[in-house]
């Protein structure tokens, strides 16, 4: 009983293979100067307001600081250099900031989007995609993209990073939908250039450069494994089978020819059984009895006709 558990575990196990999430990476650059510059520009619009009300204190000045330093924070701000800031003023697009100092009209104007120009690497999947002889492989790959133009990712697409990945899966989908099983692991490279032509003319118009696309792994069904595992031990057993064949077929041929040549020349079959009984003897490191027809063959002189 325990050994079935365990089986249907690892069956289960191999049934549920891994395959990478569809997902952004997270991004490991620090924004803590921004946060420390919104912090310092609040600070300054509130001490300024509450040193300038200071012999008047009242809530109503402290409330007042506080919305002099909010408005400051949110009016002065600042972008790392590989950011820019799609600014909105009254939900209408007026331009893009950054890097760097950038100021915003209170009430007026704000920040609807930060767009990262750095190169963005991302992996997705393909799960259960069928080749062209409907056979499931999962293919993973990874994505190297970037925005070179922020005014376009923000007007022309709800969500970029989405909808690349998206497209990414879709055109993964079609490409190995169009190839054979045997045909994918050959033609990896050429896949990826495929893709990368695909994706390119497509996030183009997003304003998203696609750099390259990279297979990292294709995975089949076990089952199927051990069904391409059978058929090229087969297909190695055949071809050894062939060449064994076409080994007996040469030496056959030469023994074809010897026997012509033994049968023109007596003396030489004569001098070919010596040499054999000779072989015989030294691998046997003994004495060689043979039948007498064998030991009349070795009167050389008798076979030529002499005395």
């Amino acid at each position: 009983m325990g050994l079935f558990r365990r089986s249907k575990g690892e069956a289960e196990a191999d049934a549920s293979r891994k395959v990478a999430e569809t997902e952004l990476e997270a991004n490991d650059a620090s924004r803590g100067g921004v946060y420390l510059f919104f912090l310092a520009m609040f600070a300054a619009g509130f001490l300024a307001v509450l040193f300038a009300t200071f012999a008047w204190v009242s809530p109503l000045t402290i409330a007042a600081s506080v919305v002099a330093g909010f408005v400051l924070a949110t009016s002065v701000r600042v972008a790392p250099h590989w950011e820019r800031v799609a600014i909105l003023r009254f939900g209408k697009f007026n331009r893009i900031a950054g890097p760097g100092l950038y100021c915003c009209i209170p009430f007026a104007e704000y920040a609807a989007i930060h767009v990262d120009q750095r190169i963005t690497t991302a992996s997705f999947s393909a799960e259960a995609a069928l080749t062209a002889d409907l056979v499931p492989v999962d293919v993973d790959a990874i994505l190297f993209w970037m925005v070179w133009d922020a005014e376009k990712a923000c007007l022309e697409v709800e969500n970029y990073p989405k909808a690349v990945l998206r497209s990414a899966q879709t055109a993964m989908r079609d490409v190995i939908g169009q190839l054979n099983l045997a045909d994918i692991s050959r033609r990896r490279k050429q896949i990826d250039r495929d893709l990368e032509d695909i994706l390119g003319k497509k996030c183009e118009q997003w304003g998203v450069t696609v750099i390259s696309v990279e297979i990292r792994d294709i995975m089949i069904p076990k089952e199927l494994q051990d069904a391409l595992s059978k058929e090229a031990q087969a297909e190695r057993e055949r071809n050894a089978r062939i060449i064994l064949a076409e080994v007996e077929k040469d030496i056959s041929e030469m023994f074809v020819e010897a026997a012509e040549v033994y049968d023109r020349n007596p003396r030489a079959m004569k001098l070919r059984a010596m040499n054999l009984a000779y072989e015989g003897a030294k691998d046997s490191k003994g004495v060689l009895l043979a039948p007498s027809a064998l030991a009349d063959g070795f009167n050389i002189g008798q076979a030529g006709g002499g005395e």
